[in-house]
């Protein structure tokens, strides 16, 4: 009770609700969404071999696409946070994030991860929509950002996340899910490189992570997050290894990246 009583004290007030439920949507996040230009940065035009990137529509297009993962993420950081808030109370750091603090309350979060998916799932088939050729295309974006949604927001969250090694997978799928994405909503060509090099990077992002949490908790891991308990800076270690590995030998054992078609229009490729 007493407990309770001082995180009503020190819930923020005014304006510094819109600063806390900011701060609880992590904006310092949203540089992981830059995999959605991944597709972009590296196609070209099929008809005059003009790299994708310097034509402003379609920038803007992926830059539209990069807004709306944003909000999406930021509402799954949200249902993270009201998830695990009673074990990040006991984190000798995210004790400080908004909702394990109590400066931030728990049903204004609930709400604002509600609006956050409310705008930005209807606002990726709208995308879609504008963008698009055909029926199929026309919802394929919106359906990766679905899928984003489902993955992290829901599967990760109350169930994955508990899973040894699933939960390594899990989040880097939500890494090339944002790597599809970027070419879906362009409808360019998801190479096998694409998945290759975004899938390797991505599970080499969450070793890592799992490996900064095992050396930043100690000996309290497993009582902070009980699928902690499983793993040891050895493992990760090796399979670090690996997946560097791994990165480096597709160079080598795969065919060279399909090279742009340059047919006239009223030819097939």
């Amino acid at each position: 009770m007493a407990h309770s009583l001082e995180l009503k004290e020190s819930r923020a007030r005014g304006a510094a609700v819109i600063v806390e439920l900011l701060r609880a949507m992590r904006p310092k996040e949203w540089i992981k969404n830059v995999f959605v230009f991944a597709a972009i940065a590296f196609a070209k035009d099929a008809r005059n071999g003009k790299p994708l990137w310097q034509e402003i529509d379609k920038l803007l297009v992926v830059g539209a696409a990069f807004v709306l993962f944003c909000m999406a993420a930021s509402a799954i950081y949200l249902i993270n946070d009201l998830v695990d808030i009673e074990k990040d109370r006991a984190h000798p750091t995210k004790k400080n994030r908004p909702l394990a603090s109590g400066r931030l309350s728990p049903a204004l979060a609930q709400v604002a991860a509600v609006v956050l998916l409310v705008v930005a799932l209807p606002g990726a088939f709208l995308l879609d929509y504008s963008a698009g050729n055909g029926l199929l295309r026309d919802i394929d974006f919106g359906l990766a950002l679905v899928s984003y949604v489902v993955i992290q927001g829901v599967l990760y969250s109350y169930y994955l996340k508990n899973i040894v090694i699933l939960d390594i997978f899990t989040i880097a799928a939500g890494f090339v899910l944002r790597a599809v994405a970027g070419a879906l909503v362009l409808d360019i060509q998801i190479t096998y490189w694409l998945l290759m090099c975004m899938g390797l990077l991505a599970l080499f992002l969450g070793l890592a992570k799992r490996r900064a949490e095992l050396i930043l908790l100690e000996q309290g891991a497993g009582e902070h997050r009980r699928i902690l308990a499983e793993y040891s800076l050895p493992m990760l270690d090796q399979m670090i290894s690996i997946i560097t590995a791994a990165t480096i030998s597709p160079t080598r054992s795969l065919p060279p990246p399909p090279k742009p078609c340059r047919a006239s229009p009223s030819q097939s490729c």
